[in-house]
């Protein structure tokens, strides 16, 4: 690699952060302008209430994926038992479904008066109880079968580096396997399981969709309802603030549960043929588990809302549909290429130099995925708000210029999911070896040549992820998109919202179905990888 000293690098890093930097400044500039009667409002009855549920959701969360993801990952990346290499890759589809789709199935189903308890109650009795699904353990079963497949990634991976050596050592030393298990395998895998944690605990607090279904207050709602329910920015700006401040302090328990210690990973080639045989009615067992998990993570939720897509379809699929597609796909085809644009500048400017100024640049513009989206979208809004009243007070102009425009989505889209384009582009540019460029310059290249006929022709699997996870990312997303986009600009995420809200689940279900077919596309490029992977060694 060649280090270059001038500041164009640095400066480019710094432009590509200026999104985030505008919704940092805003979140933390508009928070203390709060009305302090309504700020006490919501001392005295509100914060109390909704960081107590938060906090329950996110350690309750937290704790049942992991325990999913741990046990499953161990399962079938060191057992051997029926369905091992079916569930290996289908455990990971509950990715593809959108934590709010799995919520409005979950209660449309399995409330009081949904199919399946009155179907129960016909067969049993009235007098049958069922424990209600419109709970707290409701809505930390949903987000966990939602948020497992997270631990279970990173777990897998980690069972498989060290895994076989790790079983070989603890027998050798008359552990037994599932002593080994606790005692050796889990915590050679503790950093995986604490970034996998981290991930879980970082889309607990940002989701907004699966709790507003299941009517749990948390910061994001409270963020909402004191936005679009008291009509002061001001107000949301300060419990996004708060949020904020949940989130750093959860990152920090992440790295703490790192610790100091180092790992290395075993040779991977002693992983064939050490998997630990589970006969009989163990084996059966394990394959039980990995079915319940994986039908009522995806495969239920799946037939029920294309069956009721099916039955509305007829219904309620008309030109309004159209109209929502194309939003959506245009929204998420504008915010994929500016997010691969973006991510090409800083990919090449933290290539380039190493400076100092440039790599807090490129931590601060990927720091948008760590932030819950209803903080971006009243930060976005904050900042767009304090331009457009800079505007009307130079130039004398009336009304919005930038707020409730195209722009504002955008500037949401691009400080949320930067980080998801950043990094299959950066992992591209770390593969091209710095002796490609020197060859390039000997030939005499420019930058500009070398860039054009080196480093695209050989980043381009890398931007095609990015562009696609970017794409699905924007598909799903529903806070940003809710709470920025110009009137009328209704997409699918928002038209699930709005039905949920009604309680019409059935007409909730055909977007719904579009979001999740959509999401299957990157699921099915990380099982492919995955795959190809496990065929190489």
């Amino acid at each position: 690699m060649i280090a270059i000293r001038h500041p164009g690098p640095a400066l480019a890093a710094l432009a590509v952060a200026l999104p985030m930097i505008a919704v940092l400044v805003a979140v933390i500039q508009g928070a203390t302008g709060a009305d302090p009667e309504l700020w006490a409002h919501l001392r005295e009855h509100v914060l109390a209430r909704v960081a107590w549920n938060t906090v329950v959701l996110v350690v309750g969360v937290v704790a049942v994926a992991l325990a999913l993801g741990t046990a499953l990952a161990w399962l079938t990346a060191a057992c051997e038992f029926p369905g091992r290499g079916f569930f290996s890759w289908a455990l990971l589809l509950p990715m593809a479904m959108p934590a709010y789709v799995l919520a409005f199935v979950a209660v449309a189903t399995l409330d009081y008066a949904g199919a399946v308890p009155m179907t129960l109650r016909a067969w049993l009795g009235d007098a049958l109880w069922l424990p209600p699904i419109r709970s707290t353990g409701g809505v930390i079963l949903v987000l966990a079968l939602a948020g497992y497949p997270y631990v279970y990634l990173m777990a897998r991976g980690a069972f498989l580096t060290h895994g076989a050596r790790a079983l070989e050592a603890a027998q050798s030393l008359g552990l037994g396997p599932w002593r080994g298990l606790f005692r050796v395998a889990i915590p050679l895998a503790r950093p995986w399981l604490a970034a996998g944690a981290a991930l879980v605990a970082m889309e607990t607090l940002a989701d907004f969709g699966a709790v507003s279904v299941f009517n749990y207050d948390t910061f994001t709602t409270a963020i909402y309802k004191a936005w679009f329910g008291l009509f002061s920015i001001e107000t949301a700006l300060g419990l996004a603030l708060l949020l904020m401040l949940l989130v750093a302090a959860a990152l920090a328990v992440e790295r703490m549960a790192r610790g100091r210690a180092r790992y290395a990973a075993a040779d991977s080639g002693a992983r064939a043929g050490a998997r630990l045989a589970l006969p009989g009615a163990r084996g059966w067992i394990a394959c039980a588990v990995a079915s319940a998990v994986f039908a009522v993570g995806f495969l239920v939720p799946l037939v029920v809302i294309a069956r009721w897509a099916w039955h509305v379809a007829p219904l309620d699929f008309d030109a309004r549909y159209a109209s929502y597609v194309l939003r959506t796909l245009t929204l998420a085809g504008m915010a994929a290429a500016a997010c691969l644009a973006l991510a090409l500048v800083l990919g090449y400017a933290t290539r380039v130099s190493q400076g100092r100024v440039t790599r807090a640049a490129a931590r601060i513009a990927t720091l948008g995925y760590a932030v819950p989206g209803a903080v971006l979208a009243v930060g976005v809004v904050g900042a767009l708000g304090a331009i457009d009243a800079l505007w009307r007070t130079v130039a004398g102009g009336e009304g919005l210029w930038l707020q409730g425009t195209v722009l504002a989505l955008l500037l949401g889209y691009v400080a949320r999911f930067l980080a998801v384009a950043h990094g299959p582009v950066q992992g591209g540019f770390e593969r091209i070896r710095p002796s490609l460029e020197e060859a390039a310059r000997g030939l005499g290249l420019t930058a500009r040549e070398v860039v054009a006929r080196l480093h695209l022709p050989l980043l381009g699997a890398g931007m095609g992820t990015a562009l696609l996870l970017v794409f699905v990312d924007v598909m799903k997303e529903m806070p940003i998109t809710l709470m920025t986009r110009p009137f009328g600009w209704d997409t699918l995420a928002v038209r699930v919202f709005e039905m949920t809200a009604e309680g019409e689940w059935e007409r909730a279900a055909l977007p719904a179905l579009v979001i999740v077919l959509a999401g299957l596309l990157p699921v099915a490029l990380l099982t492919w990888r995955m795959e190809r992977a496990a065929r190489a060694a």
